[in-house]
This record gives C-alpha cells, sequence and structure tokens, in this order.
C-alpha cells in the first residue's frame, strides 16, 4: 500500500525529532519513553496518583462538585504530605526529581485532578473566617497548582478493593434477608427485633445526649460544643462520623441576655411536659397496644396465614347458617306467643260464667 503524503509528513517530523535529541545528547528516544510506564502498561502518573489516593495519611475529605460527590484534598495538605514520603517520587521513574508543583500540574493536564474552589466567599454571619473544608465545590478557572485555599478533587474512580466487592454481593442478600423476615424462626425474630430496637434507641440517646450538652454548655459557659460533630452528616466517611472530639468554635460568644432568654424557654418546656406526662394507666395502655402489635409481629407464621384464610371461607357457611337457625327459633317463639294470646280469652269467659252461676246461686 502506498502511504499518503500526511503519513509521509508524520514519520519525517518524528525522524528530525529524534535526530535532534541524539545530536542535543538527550539520548531520550522510544525507548526512554516506553520506560516511563510500567510492566502492566499504566502511565506512571496515574500509579502515582492511585498510590497517593489510597494513602490514609493524607487528609482529604467528600464534597458535592457540581451535583457529583468529589474526593478532594487541600494544596497545602499535598506540599506536607510529599515532604514526609518522598519515597513516592520513585514511582515516576526517571521523573522523580520533579517539585511538587510540577507534578500537580502535570496530573492537573493529564486530568487526574481537578482544582475547585468554594462555592461560598463570604463569611456567613456569625463566622469569624470561611469553613476550612466546605461541602460545595465548583470548578476554578485557572488550573494551576497553588497552596493558598486551593482544593483539588480526584477524578478518576477509586480502585476497587476486595472488601468493596465482598459489600457490593452482599447488599441483594440482605435485602432478600429482610423480605423474609415474616418466615424466620421465633428466636431469629427476637435476636433481629432487640437488634434493631437497641441501635435505634442508641442513636436517639447520643443526639439526646448531644443536644443536652450543646445546651447546657451554650447557656452556662457561652461555648458551643456539639459531641460527634459529624453525626448528622450527608457526605462523610465512617472515621469522621465516629469522631467524638469536636472541632474548634469559630463563631462569635452569644450574649448573655440571648442565653437568659433560651434558659427560661428551656425551664417551661420542662415544666410543661411534667406537668402534661401520661399517667401510670394511660402508660399500662400505650404498653399493651404495643405489646399486642410486636407478638402479632413476632407469631406470624405460614400456617397460621393458611389456617386464618381457611376461616375466612369458612364463615360465610356459619353465618349462613346461624342465621337460618335464628330464624326457626324466631318462628317458632312468635306462633308460641300467637297461641297463648288466642287462649287467653276463652279462659277469661270460662272465668267470668263461674262467676255468675256463683251469684245466681246465692240469689
Amino acid at each position: 500500500m502506498k502511504k499518503s503524503g500526511s503519513e509521509k509528513k508524520r514519520e519525517s517530523a518524528r525522524s528530525k525529532i529524534r535526530r535532534s535529541a541524539l545530536q542535543n545528547g538527550s539520548g531520550r528516544d522510544a525507548s526512554d519513553v516506553s520506560s516511563k510506564k510500567p510492566a502492566t502498561g499504566k502511565d506512571v502518573f496515574q500509579v502515582f496518583a492511585e498510590k497517593v489516593r489510597d494513602n490514609k495519611q493524607l487528609e482529604s475529605r467528600w464534597a458535592v462538585l457540581q451535583e457529583t460527590r468529589v474526593e478532594y484534598f487541600r494544596g497545602k495538605d499535598i506540599v506536607k504530605f510529599m515532604r514526609k514520603h518522598p519515597e513516592l517520587k520513585e514511582l515516576l521513574g526517571s521523573e522523580n526529581d520533579l517539585e511538587v508543583e510540577d507534578i500537580i500540574n502535570i496530573l492537573l493536564k493529564k486530568n487526574l485532578l481537578v482544582r475547585c474552589d468554594r462555592v461560598v466567599k463570604a463569611i456567613r454571619p456569625g463566622k469569624k473566617k470561611l469553613s476550612t473544608w466546605p461541602a460545595h465545590l465548583e470548578i476554578f478557572h485557572d488550573q494551576v497548582f497553588s497552596e493558598n485555599d486551593a482544593f483539588f478533587a480526584w477524578t478518576f474512580l477509586k480502585r476497587r478493593t476486595l472488601w468493596m466487592t465482598i459489600l457490593s454481593f452482599s447488599w441483594p442478600l440482605l435485602a432478600l434477608a429482610i423480605c423474609l423476615f415474616p418466615v424466620y424462626p421465633y428466636t431469629c425474630k427476637l435476636v433481629v427485633l432487640y437488634s434493631c430496637a437497641g441501635a435505634l434507641l442508641l442513636i436517639l440517646c447520643v443526639l439526646l445526649v448531644r443536644a443536652l450538652v450543646f445546651g447546657a454548655l451554650w447557656i452556662i459557659l457561652g461555648k458551643r460544643v456539639w459531641i460527634f460533630p459529624n453525626i448528622l452528616a450527608e457526605e462523610t466517611t465512617f472515621k469522621e462520623l465516629v469522631q467524638f472530639w469536636p472541632s474548634k468554635d469559630e463563631e462569635e460568644k452569644p450574649k448573655w441576655t440571648s442565653r437568659l432568654f433560651y434558659a427560661l424557654v428551656a425551664v417551661l418546656v420542662i415544666l410543661l411536659l411534667r406537668h402534661h406526662a401520661p399517667d401510670e394507666a394511660a402508660r399500662a395502655r400505650y404498653q399493651k397496644r404495643v405489646s399486642n402489635i410486636i407478638d402479632d409481629v413476632l407469631e406470624w407464621s405460614p400456617k397460621l396465614a393458611l389456617s386464618g384464610m381457611m376461616e375466612t371461607q369458612q364463615e360465610p357457611q356459619t353465618v349462613v347458617n346461624s342465621t337460618k337457625t335464628e330464624e326457626a327459633t324466631e318462628d317458632s317463639r312468635t306462633s308460641k306467643t300467637v297461641d297463648s294470646e288466642i287462649e287467653t280469652p276463652s279462659n277469661a269467659d270460662e272465668g267470668e260464667d263461674i262467676i255468675d252461676d256463683a251469684v245466681g246461686h246465692q240469689k
């Protein structure tokens, strides 16, 4: 096959580049370019980005970027991380002498990273500075590295681990197990019931204690202290979710008038709840009603359900028979009543005749 003119031009340009490289002594030919890639065929910068993202020592958060949930880090954090872990540069091969700024710029050009900016750029009322980790981001117009208030989000999917694969297969099994709950043995039903009730009670107790601690410290000391600060966060990891110690209070101290007002409101609410609290009889009735519902759920079984269906089918026949017997008894009762009414006048006439005979004898 004859080569076209465009292909001949490309080959001539490549040959010129190789000759110029050999003349300058750079020694970068096709073999050097191929040495950048590992045996797996992946780009060295792709491997580097995956290793950095999998490392848990790089502090990162989750946020929403244009209706997409992304994981991001700050520019100053990646600089500190690379200073502590210079061995990660060995993954870059011949490019291991690059600075952190150059590496991040290459990752930005390869679309492995994207620089973001916070959506809310104004300080909210009552706060002293902007949020350290914003929950909503937008793409920054200038895609270059910076340490000062710069955020960088990963654009590739995280490598799926074996544990995540096992969990993905277990979700359908869990859904099927939930659907088959009515046919569980009685003991298994009790275990599931008390486990769910205990988990729900634990969550409610944590939220209640959290609110009480915040209210007491806010009224007494004027400080905002939320234990388990991320317990209600929508975009967070499990490690951040179970974090107990709260973050530093960045808002201004509340006024004593507002603290006194909310203290009076809290006292009034407590007194109102105490006054309208249910008595022992109402509590017993509610407990009996709830226990009856729980017993119906726990004692349900397919055999009882089928027997119940048979009983419902037999009910119309029993109703018809009972109505017939009731009609027969009513007819017999009415006939007896009529006979007694007919016999009663004859007896009265006989009594009158006897009285007349007795009066005539006396005369």
